[in-house]
């Protein structure tokens, strides 16, 4: 891991936040090269599960919203995570993660109804002593710490001004819901996409960017009608299932790393009647990268109680009123990026007794498609067809011109931020208006016909 932390730092992919003032706990800024691929994953999702599909339409909602909207949703109440703190050094940690969630599940009971002595001597008993002091006997009793990170409106900090920064995409879905029906003509069953930033205040950020407190999702609420009998939802949870694992397959995440774990009922938000988790194995441990959810009807029914607005669907054949059941497929970006990385770095041995680093993006995920090397960086002509050749490229594919070193060091350049194909325009160019094309992936060359190159180019 700190290899691929080292590389996206140092050929900007990654840095930290706030870097020239110490950084700011656990927050990340996207280089020119992170930037890149964060959009073409955002591309290829929308394509995927946007204009690929019939049935599904986009909305992009404030991240402000009016604070009743989290206590219909449940957020005010119950977004908690159990917080502990060592009395001598004052780290703050999250109970679930030091016992681990197995041992947490076991005692969450206990904690939930036991008074404050007995709780603190049962965390005592469990977390000996402080993982960052070292001292014994030194955690708090667990207490349940709101994750909604809080701001307000206007020139005064009051009560009555307080809102929230979103701590989830899904929430401006549901509250536009009869503007979307009533404005782009879908009936059920439909879907509602999104792709934007939420926000959550962590106990314990970590892991490089798979926990942070800013971080942007990419979330479906797919509508179906209330479900006569289990088998009627069910059927539609398995095809988005089924989608899901077709997106990571063709992020070309190996899908044996793959782990489908369907969350036990009570670990189930509030608002889930099934939960699966999709757990990658990324080089920390196997952790959380999508969720595919049963969300039922809660949201558009609490909503309506809390609004007084009716949030029903009328089938425009039936005349039937109802709330929609959802299914929930939640992807987030910054995980994804970051599986994309650490499946992707490879170390090889080349010939000549020479090591490698290669990123083995995909054509369409790599943030630079081909790269421009003049051979000879004092040879005006060359220089020049370069150029031309770089130029006429730039349109149509994202290109880097690199005249710097030597072209062995070029190569390797390249290689590190995972540039599919490098364009070598030497002597022979200016004779015969062809360029040698050096392959990612088997390091083989081939000339090829300037004329010809965006057509050989071509990844899709």
């Amino acid at each position: 891991m700190n290899k691929i932390i080292s590389l996206c730092k140092r050929r900007g992919f990654i840095f930290p936040g706030s870097e020239i003032y110490g950084g700011l706990s656990n927050s990340w800024d996207f280089g020119p090269l992170g930037v890149e691929m964060k959009n073409n994953i955002k591309s290829a999702w929308w394509k995927f599960f946007v204009y690929d599909k019939q049935n599904i339409v986009g909305i992009d909602s404030a991240i402000i919203i009016n604070p009743k909207v989290w206590e219909a949703s449940g957020h005010k109440d119950g977004f908690s995570d159990p917080l502990i703190e060592c009395r001598e050094c004052h780290c703050r940690f999250r109970a679930d993660h030091l016992v681990g969630d197995d041992v947490w599940n076991q005692e969450k009971d206990f904690f939930d109804t036991a008074s404050e002595q007995d709780r603190e001597k049962r965390i005592v008993d469990l977390i000996e002593k402080c993982p960052h002091c070292g001292r014994k006997k030194t955690m708090t009793a667990p207490r349940n710490f709101n994750l909604m990170l809080k701001t307000y409106l206007g020139p005064i900090e009051d009560k009555n001004d307080l809102a929230y920064l979103r701590p989830e995409t899904a929430q401006g879905i549901f509250i536009n819901f009869k503007n979307i029906v009533t404005t782009s003509r879908q009936t059920v069953p439909f879907g509602i996409a999104q792709i934007g930033k939420a926000f959550r205040n962590e106990i314990t950020p970590g892991n490089y960017i798979f926990r942070t407190r800013e971080f942007e999702q990419m979330e479906i609420e797919y509508f179906i009608k209330p479900p006569k009998q289990d088998s009627d939802w069910e059927c539609v949870f398995e095809e988005w299932r089924k989608l899901m694992l077709n997106w990571i397959e063709y992020l070309e995440i190996d899908l044996s790393k793959i782990k489908e774990l369907n969350v036990p009922k009570k670990d189930l938000a509030h608002y889930s009647k099934k939960t699966i988790d999709f757990e990658y194995s990324f080089p920390f441990g196997v952790k959380e990268l999508y969720g595919l959810a049963y969300r039922t009807d809660f949201d558009l029914k609490n909503h309506e109680i809390f609004s007084q607005k009716n949030l029903k669907y009328r089938d425009p054949i039936t005349g039937e009123e109802y709330w929609p059941h959802v299914i929930e497929p939640t992807f987030g970006l910054d995980r994804t990026l970051l599986a994309v990385l650490a499946e992707c770095y490879k170390e090889e041995n080349i010939p000549g007794g020479e090591k490698r680093v290669v990123m083995s993006f995909p054509k369409w995920l790599a943030p630079i498609k081909v790269a421009v090397l003049p051979l000879l960086k004092n040879n005006e002509k060359i220089i020049a067809k370069s150029l031309e050749i770089y130029n006429n490229l730039k349109g149509s594919l994202s290109c880097e011109y690199d005249e710097s070193g030597t072209i062995g060091r070029r190569y390797r350049r390249q290689d590190e931020i995972g540039t599919p194909f490098a364009i070598t325009v030497d002597f022979e160019s200016l004779e015969n208006d062809d360029v040698t094309v050096r392959d990612r992936d088997t390091m083989k060359q081939e000339r090829v016909k300037i004329a010809n190159l965006k057509e050989y180019l071509k990844y899709d």
